[in-house]
């Protein structure tokens, strides 16, 4: 087991539930859920939750007391796969650990140095004035990870999973991003549609659905399960020969997100990719980087089917192109640290 002093991650995302301890020196030890109780407490100096939340505006992680957990539970319809599962293991996790300090660390705070031209939604003042409607971002602390670990001008970030995001990060500071007011926007996901015609919408409510209904769709019915009507799994997806126009259609958008990421930073010296599936598919890192040569992105075959975190690119590529394996648990216990210092 570790030594005592550490930080105790929750990170629960969209599709799974992961713990960590995370050593001063950086050092991570996977968890199982059981492993989480009394015995654990002398080991544990704090707890670091991952929370998908916007709306408290939080310029960094704040102490998880009743006022906070209060908030977010007022504010969890925005993010419906997110909160209800981070409020959950919230509960479950204090109860077990009463007697150290739990912290709320958001995944949104990387992306506030994002400008406002690229914050505004085109919707009434009177929406954005009155409900705070702008688009925020998230999958912060993988992408802040990333471009630590990728140190380039010009950085775009795929974290590719059960959720999906593109973002644009300029000299270490993020400057764009495919995800807006809710993690449902942007390049399709798992179960999530990303961005839609809204008219979309509106056209299944007239049908009769309600909004519940239409939540409900384009949360867990969508993305490249509905695509391919098979699997929300890219790797199901692969071996089976009718999900590949799902993977053609998630490529194509990832790709298209690239582009417009590279015109916010005004060029492109990196690419990463990250999360499961941008970490383990060769199949779809290929396809994405194939539609991006015009970019003077190169990559690898022999690299990219061996896999792994690293060097992607081939020879003489202008456009780094690297593996990076995602380290949300890290950058959270960071941030758990310097707040309780």
């Amino acid at each position: 087991m570790s030594p005592p002093g550490q930080i105790l991650v929750v990170n629960a995302g969209s599709t799974s539930l992961k713990l960590s301890l995370v050593a001063d020196d950086e050092r991570v030890t996977p968890l199982d859920a059981p492993a989480v109780g009394p015995r654990l407490a002398p080991l544990v100096a704090a707890v670091a939750h991952r929370i998908v939340q916007a709306s408290l505006d939080a310029p960094g992680p704040l102490v998880l007391d009743d006022s906070v957990l209060g908030r977010l539970t007022a504010a969890g319809d925005l993010a419906p796969l997110h909160t209800r599962p981070a409020l959950e293991a919230i509960a479950t996790v204090r109860a077990a650990l009463p007697g150290v300090p739990h912290v709320a660390v958001f995944d949104s705070t990387f992306h506030r140095t994002i400008p406002a031209e690229a914050t505004i939604d085109p919707v009434p003042r009177s929406w954005r004035e009155e409900w705070g409607i702008r688009r925020v971002g998230f999958h912060g602390l993988s992408v802040q990870w990333a471009a630590e670990q990728v140190r380039v001008s010009r950085l775009v970030v795929c974290h590719l999973g059960g959720g999906c995001s593109v973002t644009a990060v300029a000299d270490g500071r993020s400057i764009d991003t495919t995800m807006g007011f809710s993690p449902l926007d942007g390049i399709p996901m798992a179960t999530r549609s990303g961005t839609l015609d809204p008219a979309i919408v509106l056209y299944a409510l007239r049908r009769g659905l309600s909004a519940d209904e239409v939540e409900h769709a384009l949360e867990h019915e969508s993305g490249l399960l509905g695509l391919s009507g098979i699997s929300s799994r890219v790797e199901v997806l692969e071996r089976r020969g009718d999900g590949g126009l799902a993977l053609a259609v998630f490529a194509r958008r990832v790709a298209a997100a690239v582009a417009a990421m590279t015109a916010a930073l005004g060029g492109l010296d990196a690419l990463v990719f990250t999360g499961g599936v941008g970490e383990h598919s060769a199949r779809v890192r290929a396809d994405v980087c194939r539609r991006l040569q015009f970019l003077g992105v190169e990559l690898d075959p022999e690299s990219n089917t061996r896999g792994g975190p690293g060097e992607m690119a081939g020879p003489g590529s202008p456009v780094r192109v690297v593996v990076v394996q995602a380290r949300e648990d890290v950058v959270a216990a960071r941030a758990a640290r310097r707040l309780l210092r």
